[in-house]
């Protein structure tokens, strides 16, 4: 069982930024695509930035630019760095882990709300 806790989550006025941190208990991390996702109020939850376990990164082409994830397997947690935020990006951001190997796992985090706003 594998537990993601994210933190860093709040208020930010436009062009502002704010970094995101999701923690994750076990030891399938390193082995593991991390993903942030995120989900506005009245809409599906869409990709936002993902790292596979050789650190290659993909971008949703709204946060290109803007956003950066990052990993440290020696801490089992995974960063998004979000700058000049838009009112936009108000969404709840989730992390995920997901592992493909012998077996499938994919676990979530509980969310943190992000609001952008002046």
């Amino acid at each position: 069982q594998v537990q993601l806790v994210e933190s860093g989550g709040g208020l930010v006025q436009p062009g502002g930024s704010l970094r995101l941190s999701c923690v994750a208990s076990g030891s399938l991390f390193r082995f593991s695509t991390m993903g942030w996702y995120r989900q506005a109020p009245g809409k599906r939850r869409e990709l936002v930035a993902r790292i596979t376990t050789r650190s290659t990164t993909n971008y949703a082409d709204s946060v290109t630019g803007r956003f950066t994830i990052s990993r440290d397997n020696a801490k089992n947690t995974v960063y998004l760095q979000m700058n000049t935020l838009k009112p936009e990006d108000t969404a709840v951001y989730y992390c995920n882990l997901y592992y493909s190997g012998t077996s499938v796992y994919d676990y979530w985090g509980q969310g943190t709300q992000v609001t952008v706003s002046s």
